[in-house]
């Protein structure tokens, strides 16, 4: 039989903290509760100066890793934003003529950047385009002279801006078709068709109202229109 001294857990505890501080030291919860205990036994009339530099700095380290945290958030996001951009360029350029290109934009190219409808818009001489030409759910909408202006405004006096971003209540049936009533925010970004051509609209509409709001960044937008935009003037040639 062992002729050790048997220790108290309170012992064992006390020779663990005197062999190892950091153990207490490196736990902020242990920390904490200590300086509880010595600003109780120190009563409320005593003012523990240390005590509220430590909170404050507590307080404000804690505001440090939230903003670290935000920061490496958005910097992912804008990662995969990125990297779904350049998935949706590869996807457009991909077609060899104008049908399966407008195919291919409300169909591969809306699911990967998660879009309800995607939208070529462009304006007819005829103020009563062809139905089968702009079918109610097709890609490209043809629509009467002057229509598209009164689109991007919403009847509002505002300066050029060449992307838009905005939450609507629901998408423009003449632009959208019949996906109109899913649609809660857009992006309108416009398209220069050439010097013999009237302006026309690539409309990106999504069922998030917050998938487009205004004070995003539209430079991956920029992009995807003027590269969307190089390729219609290819077709229309």
């Amino acid at each position: 039989m062992s002729s050790e001294p048997l220790i108290s857990a309170d012992e064992a505890l006390r020779e663990r903290i005197i062999s190892d501080p950091d153990v207490v030291l490196d736990d902020p919860r242990v920390i904490e509760a200590l300086l509880r205990a010595e600003d109780a036994a120190r009563g409320g009339n005593v003012v523990d100066m240390r005590g509220l530099a430590i909170a404050r700095l507590e307080n404000r380290l804690d505001r440090l890793e939230q903003t670290h945290q935000s920061v490496l958030t958005a910097a992912y996001d804008n990662v995969a934003t990125t990297s779904q951009v350049h998935r949706a360029l590869l996807t457009m350029i991909g077609p060899l003529d104008f049908d399966e290109f407008l195919a291919t934009l409300d169909t591969h190219v809306a699911d990967t950047l998660r879009l309800r409808a995607v939208r070529l818009a462009m304006e007819s001489d005829d103020p009563s385009p062809d139905s089968d030409l702009n079918p109610v759910s097709g890609t490209l909408s043809l629509l009467p002279a002057g229509f598209l202006e009164g689109f991007v405004t919403q009847g509002r006096r505002t300066r050029h801006q060449p992307v838009i971003l905005r939450e609507v209540a629901t998408g423009n049936v003449s632009v959208y078709g019949t996906a109109a009533s899913d649609i809660r925010s857009e992006a309108v970004v416009r398209l220069n068709l050439g010097p013999t051509r009237a302006p026309g609209l690539l409309v990106l509409g999504a069922s998030d109202p917050d998938h487009f709001t205004p004070g995003q960044a539209t430079d991956l937008l920029e992009l995807f229109a003027r590269v969307c935009e190089r390729l219609v003037r290819g077709w229309l040639k």
